[in-house]
């Protein structure tokens, strides 16, 4: 064990801005935030100081920092790894995992760290290690691939770079023997049923400290819209969880993965939400970040996959999909795409 790794307070954020350690900048560009809640890890996976890094992702915390900082992240099962003794946490969007620079060193993680977890619906254990699975070429793969992403409070803002990086993901697929596809998920309205989720379990978690006083005065404001949800609209988001899944996942009955951006862009701007208010930063980074988050809400595996370097001199990723339980055809994947496309060797300025 190093040490402890900035991240937004309480998981409250997208930057790693608003911490009682200030902020974390991106080791590509220091004008650049690594993303979060997770971004210290990031951070410190990119610019060597580590080789691996404990994370959790509660709607894009591993994937997204992951993305910005051009790493390899994947965020397990719901269930995978026990949150144990808190088996609902943030009302069963959260889940533990880690940053790595390669595919093979989360495989391991999981290996060491998944395992007897009692959570509701968590899937049984691999058939075979995980790093065997990570070190095995997956097999012909039926895969779909989509840009479109599900509108939240406000339009989505999607670069054209990330769609580029979609295109560029489904042919290294075709030349890989695969078959690709362009497919749309059916988000129908699943907007409406993650944000009470999300901001309930915020909402709960800030409940739970002594002083809240003592909390950024943002973090205090995504309390209060948690608390101002009406119990009615909480559980119609928690009953509709299910409907959303069976619609969605249906994709998985003619694939076997999925591939989308993870974000809307390469890393953020440092200080892109700093001093504003709660509501208009669920709202921006609603927009920003919304490939992530709905698959929490159904809880599948997905991974952040580096997918080469913009024009900007940052990293692009694309993230990949697959059915709830089924990380070993990511691992399998991700290590065939990291043998045909090494990553590890790409370093930022700093490190």
């Amino acid at each position: 064990m190093l040490g402890k790794l900035n991240m937004d307070e309480f998981a409250m954020g997208s930057s790693t801005e608003n911490s009682g350690f200030k902020i974390t900048r991106n080791p590509w560009d220091l004008q650049r935030s690594p993303a979060g809640s997770s971004g210290g890890s990031a951070a410190a996976v990119a610019s060597g100081m580590v080789p691996i890094a404990s994370a959790g992702d509660g709607g894009g915390s591993i994937r997204l920092p992951a993305a910005s900082c051009g790493l390899f992240g994947l965020k397990p099962s719901r269930g995978r790894i026990s949150f144990a003794p808190d088996l609902e946490y943030w009302n069963g969007l959260a889940v533990n995992g880690c940053l790595s620079r390669n595919v093979l060193d989360t495989a391991l993680w999981l290996d060491v760290t998944s395992g007897g977890s009692k959570e509701p619906g968590a899937p049984p254990p691999p058939e075979r290690p995980f790093v065997e699975s990570a070190k095995t070429p997956p097999g012909k793969l039926r895969v779909a691939y989509s840009t479109l992403a599900p509108r939240a409070a406000a339009p989505p803002t999607v670069d054209n770079v990330v769609k580029v990086a979609v295109a560029d993901a489904a042919e290294l697929m075709r030349s890989l023997g695969h078959e690709v596809t362009q497919r749309d998920p059916d988000w129908g309205g699943i907007g409406n049923n993650i944000t009470p989720r999300f901001l309930r379990g915020v909402s709960e978690t800030v409940d739970k400290v002594p002083h809240p006083e003592r909390l950024e005065s943002r973090t205090r404001g995504f309390g209060r819209l948690g608390r101002r949800l009406p119990d009615s609209l909480f559980e119609r988001a928690l009953q509709g969880r299910d409907i959303d899944a069976a619609r969605i996942n249906a994709l998985f009955d003619s694939y076997d993965v999925l591939i989308t951006p993870v974000m809307g862009g390469t890393a953020i701007p440092i200080r892109r939400w700093e001093g504003k208010g709660a509501l208009r930063t669920v709202i921006g980074m609603s927009r920003f970040y919304p490939y992530c988050v709905p698959w929490n809400h159904l809880g599948n595996p997905a991974m952040s996959v580096p997918m080469g370097i913009a024009a900007d001199g940052l990293p692009l990723a694309v993230q990949i999909i697959g059915r709830p339980g089924d990380e070993s055809t990511l691992l399998s994947l991700a290590g065939q795409i990291e043998a045909e496309r090494p990553w590890a060797d790409k370093r930022p300025p700093i490190s």
